[in-house]
């Protein structure tokens, strides 16, 4: 018996395989320290919570419509206004099981077989396993660390053809963390103009967790718009990953399109989520930002951590939550039993001998990197900072 080729088309995200053997460890008894999974360790903010309860009281417990209850659709519409000062209706909005079901949607409905998507690295690892699976042709465009990994009018021309359909990024990025500012969209936008038949898929999914400043979304420019689908979802800015409630802003036809889709493979979202979403949209950000501070108090202390180990190179991030070190000056180094080659190897080790879990930059379209979140406790990461300096200082 035979299963499908079409899982030879994509791979594992390896975020999920290094909590997996992490798992695994800590199975054994093993005090593992997880630094690899892009989850808030926070809980759910009360009034959300509340929501969510009196939904449940209200008996909100029947089959949804697929692309979302109005209200809902509404509440989006609300935030993007008064968040991003973007003008959207209800028909330009989907609610979809999480934003990665969101990103298979908007993937699925603008890129047929052959269709190139250029994609800038580092990026989330789904972006590419996504395209490979709707059969879209990947073209990954390396970024410079000099620039803090973002993306250049002048490599994204480069980059660009008649063939290209779809363009994937993120702003805050995961994993570099790196933020575009209007100006450096705008010489983005520059190029799309001369590219009339690309959708532009950004991600916005970090948007709260912001240290610069204002976000920026590329949906601004007007004449871009209808061009633009915006992805966002209420897992890091709410800190309600289990409630898998992701969200699109498109174009009305993407949208009806991503319908189709949805209405094929998972119908409408959770109720319940779906109310606790309209409170979660219209109301209080204040638990949200409260999240945005701890997140960066955290981060200039890991900042100041990794300042001190030599052979660690990295921009500093300005939003989400992770650091994303060059770490080529291990490669080809021994602690006398393990032999350090690539990335793979160096989070292999960090895992087996300083029991702190965190992801090769190999996934990200970076080989050169490591991940490393500080989206838990401080008190766990000055432990896991200790465990990992201790661990790269055998490293000969």
């Amino acid at each position: 018996m035979q299963l499908s080729s079409r899982l030879q088309l994509f791979n594992e995200p390896e975020t999920l395989k290094m909590a997996k053997l992490g798992r695994e460890l800590r199975a054994k008894g093993i005090d593992v320290i997880d630094l690899s999974l892009g989850e808030p360790d926070f809980d759910t903010p009360e009034h959300i919570k509340e929501a969510a309860k009196k939904a449940i009281d209200e008996n909100w417990s029947h089959y949804t419509p697929v692309a979302g209850y109005p209200e809902l659709r509404e509440a989006v519409c609300t935030k993007l206004k008064r968040d991003n000062n973007l003008s959207y209706k209800p028909e330009n909005i989907i609610a979809s099981t999480g934003a990665k079901h969101s990103l298979a949607n908007a993937v699925f409905a603008t890129v047929s077989k052959g269709d190139e998507v250029v994609i800038p690295t580092p990026y989330w690892v789904t972006y590419s396993e996504i395209v490979k699976l709707g059969e879209g042709v990947v073209k990954l465009v390396p970024t410079k660390i000099e620039n803090k990994y973002k993306l250049t009018p002048a490599e994204l021309e480069a980059a660009m053809s008649d063939k290209t359909k779809l363009f994937i990024f993120s702003s805050p990025c995961n994993p570099s963390g790196s933020v575009y500012s209007k100006a450096e969209l705008e010489g983005l936008a520059s190029v799309f103009r001369k590219f009339p038949n690309c959708y532009i898929l950004s991600d916005e999914i970090y948007e709260y967790i912001n240290f610069v400043g204002k976000h920026e979304s590329i949906a601004q420019f007007e004449d871009l718009k209808d061009r633009v689908i915006v992805l966002n979802g209420l897992s890091k800015g709410f800190a309600m990953t289990g409630y898998r409630l992701g969200y699109l802003a498109a174009h009305p036809d993407v949208i009806k399109a991503c319908e189709k889709l949805q209405g094929q493979f998972t119908s409408g979202t959770n109720s319940i989520t779906q109310r606790a979403a309209i409170t979660a949209l219209t109301t209080d950000l204040k638990p949200s930002m409260d999240m945005t501070k701890e997140f960066e108090r955290r981060k200039k202390r890991v900042i100041e951590i990794m300042n001190s180990i030599p052979g660690l190179t990295f921009p500093e991030p300005d939003g989400a939550f992770y650091v994303f070190p060059t770490v080529t000056a291990f490669f080809g180094k021994s602690d006398g039993e393990e032999t350090i080659k690539d990335a793979d190897d160096l989070c292999m080790y960090l895992l087996n001998k300083a029991h702190v879990s965190t992801v090769t930059g190999r996934a990200f379209g970076e080989p050169a990197a490591i991940r490393i979140s500080f989206a838990n406790s401080m008190e766990k990461i000055e432990e896991a900072w200790k465990r990992i300096t201790a661990a790269l200082a055998k490293l000969k």
